[in-house]
């Protein structure tokens, strides 16, 4: 297992590398370009100048998260073959700088939805949450509300010059199902994995969150059901999973626990997102500290699962609450995934010396 932690670059962060690099036992940086179109190449002197500046902190750069898919892909427009050639070239050009493993997601339209960015707990931190009677019915509001808590951050998935496109991008998506957006992400799969593995690259789909349709967008990835169709429709060690404990989690009728055992021991995780939800009633939560006892989660037995049946990829401790003050963009302030990290790493030892 190595601990790693997400960081959007020098011009979209105001946590430094330096920052990064005095968290203990976290050596390798989850990295992004926010910058580059959707749907266009990523050139390899911007990806080898990213990587040049992280090592030059002490850290590494094996994964990306997330290099997007253009809609016309997952819409199944005729476009979409010119697309998915730029994205074979950008996993050629990650794999020449030495990057090992693609976070991304087949999601319409948002890539996550949350009702509050800035729910307050009663210690006085605040975190995000997803609250069902508080989700507006036309989702140009919960834009509005995103825009005006983000901290003036560009949040990923939410990115302006897409969300301006919101009301179109509605109508491109209003005869695309479960089964035609299924069928369009299997033909983007059998087009890009035979890359990956000519390149030595592995793509990890991040699930569906919330794991349910919202505003009518059909979900595909979003139980167990769903990762074993995606890693069946092309069977490939190549093809995984970043198994995103509170989002798959997000749905109480999604085992956690018996999905980590399964896909670990058949070599399909190779980065985990872990975190903490906690639930209020019925499907809403907010997200909770890392500590299993301050959420619905038990992070020892998530933990203890995952090193039993395999486990050997990268993990990063994902959201955290805005704690002492920080500003900053919700879900991924310095402090509080510093302590996620930290408790994670704890566990981790403390199940390896028992074991």
């Amino acid at each position: 297992m190595e601990m790693t932690f997400r960081w959007y670059g020098a011009k979209e962060e105001k946590i430094s590398l330096l920052d990064i690099r005095q968290i203990p036992a976290v050596n390798g940086i989850v990295g992004t370009l926010m910058d580059i179109p959707v749907g266009e190449v990523w050139p390899k002197e911007r990806i080898k100048a990213l990587k040049e500046e992280i090592e030059a902190a002490g850290l590494t750069l094996k994964v990306i998260e997330s290099v997007n898919i253009h809609d016309d892909i997952k819409i199944g427009l005729p476009t979409r073959d010119q697309y998915i050639e730029n994205y074979k070239q950008t996993i050629r050009n990650l794999a020449e700088l030495g990057i090992e493993v693609i976070c991304y997601n087949f999601m319409p339209v948002f890539d996550w939805i949350k009702s509050d960015l800035d729910y307050k707990l009663p210690d006085g931190s605040s975190t995000m949450a997803f609250i069902a009677k508080d989700i507006p019915e036309d989702p140009k509001e919960i834009i509005r509300k995103v825009e005006n808590s983000s901290n003036e951050f560009a949040l990923p998935g939410w990115e302006p010059e897409r969300l301006a496109q919101v009301k179109s991008l509605f109508e491109a998506y209003k005869d695309v199902d479960e089964e035609k957006l299924r069928e369009n992400f299997a033909y983007f799969l059998k087009a890009i994995i035979p890359t990956c593995e000519e390149v030595g690259v592995k793509m990890a789909i991040h699930p569906d969150d919330p794991p349910y349709s919202i505003f009518g967008l059909p979900r595909i990835v979003k139980n167990r059901e769903d990762l074993d169709w995606v890693c069946n429709v092309v069977d490939s060690p190549c093809n995984g999973i970043t198994l995103c404990t509170g989002s798959i989690a997000e749905d109480p009728a999604n085992d956690v626990y018996a999905i980590l055992a399964e896909f670990c021991k058949r070599g399909r995780i190779p980065f985990a997102h872990v975190r903490n939800i906690k639930f209020i009633q019925d499907k809403d939560f907010y997200e909770a500290p890392h500590k299993s006892e301050y959420g619905s989660l038990d992070l020892y037995n998530i933990l203890k699962t995952m090193y039993d049946n395999g486990f050997n990829g990268y993990i990063r401790p994902d959201h955290g609450r805005m704690i002492w003050g920080e500003m900053g963009r919700p879900g991924y302030g310095l402090y509080d995934r510093a302590l996620g990290a930290s408790y994670l790493n704890g566990l981790w030892e403390a199940i390896e010396k028992n074991n």
